[in-house]
């Protein structure tokens, strides 16, 4: 690990990565815990357990947003992956689940645990983002418009089989032993389903990572379930330093499709396919019984978000939703599967709804629907959340005249809004309310998973109300837990 990237922690947390020589320092007692991603960052969520006889990965995600940040992805992983003994998972997402075939193919063969659901939604992840990577390294070869010669994908479809033979469900509430002095347990996060906050038990210690915190009262996921200890816990910050708007999602969704219909445009939904595609259907299937977007047809172009639809339904007991308001909700959208039915949408000029992945518009068939719909005024391109320093979204939410896709510069005169409201992320007030469960302040909480901004907003807001000592951890910083 460089060594420029690393710095001492004081008051009971110590430095105990060897610089000298590389390695870990002679180290009889406690266990270390390194910041492998989602520190200074929102993405790449990594972190590495080590006790000197298991070495733990909690998540395994993908750097998405910044260039500087993507690259990160095809760097050598921080530490063998043959040394790793077990991955746990809190939920899905590609920033935490993405890197896991790169893992697999470079030498881990050890469990990934996670929530059932999560392996379900792993299943069509990682699946579908090698295929895409695969797909787009070939289309950049044909095209020629990569600087690489040849484009190579990250990872194969064969690399993504590889890791999801190696998933193991867990129950929620359900404690596994990993080792003598070393078991965890999940606890329901909402976010999206089946993400999970995970607690482990670890030598005598309680470490605990929040993961992606939902909302509360959220009409589909359930509310993030409530940790009442931890000598050391790690906090998510993406929306550290803002509160959600209160208005209703439902009318403001309503208000800005029908405007875009009724001057004859399109809305582009970039959404992504797990968690928030879902959430908007039911949205809209409400909007619809209450009599709005009579005969305005709803699209939802993408095959892994129509498959996320159906594990949504079949882990009814991990959601708010009754079995039949579930199906009658994915029910409300035409369903696109074939790359045809997909090309036809941008043939056809009538008013309507596409909803396609991914939600910060880094790649997916959402891209062809852009370069066909954004350059028109009369459509809207609608976010529907967290948009990460130096993606597509965020370009467009700050006002950008064009974007470029497939190498080419394409105008944006298209309505750009986003429903900010519609997060499956916590906001500020909302983690302050999750960490006021905690019966006594953790040893330290590390703020992680916000950009600079916002986890330094949180760290200031956590120790000036709650008194807690916090840290915003740095990229491969690492500190024994004692």
């Amino acid at each position: 690990m460089p060594k420029t990237n690393l710095r001492q922690i004081k008051a009971g947390i110590k430095l105990v990565y060897t610089e000298e020589t590389g390695s870990a320092g002679d180290l009889q007692m406690g266990s270390k815990l390194t910041f492998l991603g989602a520190a200074g960052t929102v993405t790449g969520s990594r972190f590495l357990i080590e006790n000197g006889k298991k070495n733990i990965l909690v998540d395994c995600g993908l750097f998405q947003g910044l260039k500087a940040l993507r690259l990160r992805n095809w760097a050598p992983f921080p530490v063998a992956p043959r040394t790793i003994s077990a991955v746990v998972l809190t939920h899905a997402h590609m920033d935490h689940s993405g890197y896991l075939p790169a893992l697999a193919r470079d030498g881990f063969s050890g469990p990934i645990y996670a929530s059932e659901a999560s392996r379900d939604y792993a299943e069509i992840l990682l699946a579908d983002s090698a295929h895409l990577q695969e797909q787009e390294a070939e289309y950049a070869n044909r095209k020629g418009f990569s600087k690489h010669r040849p484009a190579l994908p990250l990872y194969t479809s064969e690399d993504a089989e590889r890791a999801l033979r190696l998933f193991a469900g867990c129950k929620f509430g359900q404690w596994i032993k990993l080792a003598d002095d070393i078991s965890f347990r999940l606890h329901h996060a909402g976010h999206i389903l089946g993400a999970a906050i995970v607690e482990f038990s670890l030598g005598g210690l309680k470490v605990v990572f929040s993961g992606d915190l939902g909302r509360y009262d959220d009409p589909v996921m359930l509310d993030p379930e409530a940790v009442s200890a931890a000598d050391y816990l790690l906090v998510e910050a993406t929306y550290g330093d803002r509160r959600h708007d209160k208005i209703d999602p439902q009318q403001a969704l309503r208000t800005i499709t029908e405007k875009t219909i009724a001057r004859g445009g399109t809305v582009i939904i970039p959404a992504f396919a797990v968690g928030r595609a879902q959430a908007l259907l039911y949205h809209l299937e409400r909007i619809k019984l209450a009599g709005g977007l009579r005969n305005v047809p709803v699209y939802l172009n993408s095959p892994m978000a129509i498959d996320a639809s159906d594990i949504l339904c079949r882990h009814h007991a991990d959601q708010r939703l009754p079995m039949a308001v579930c199906r009658s909700s994915c029910g409300i959208a035409h369903y696109v599967r074939s790359v045809e039915e997909s090309k036809a949408l941008n043939e056809d000029d009538t008013p309507k709804i596409i909803i396609s992945a991914s939600g910060m518009a880094t790649g997916g068939r959402v891209l062809h629907h852009l370069k066909r719909f954004a350059p028109d005024a009369r459509n809207t391109i609608l976010f529907a959340g967290f948009q990460a320093a130096g993606t597509r979204g965020a370009a467009m939410l700050s006002g950008v005249e064009a974007i470029k896709i497939h190498g080419e510069n394409i105008p944006v005169r298209a309505e750009v809004a986003n429903l900010s409201m519609l997060s499956a992320h916590a906001d500020a007030d909302e983690i302050l309310k999750w960490l006021g469960n905690f019966r006594e302040p953790p040893k330290k909480t590390f703020i992680v998973h916000g950009e600079p901004s916002s986890a330094d907003a949180l760290r200031h807001r956590i120790e000036e109300q709650l008194k807690w000592r916090c840290l915003v951890p740095e990229q491969l910083e690492q500190v024994e837990l004692m």
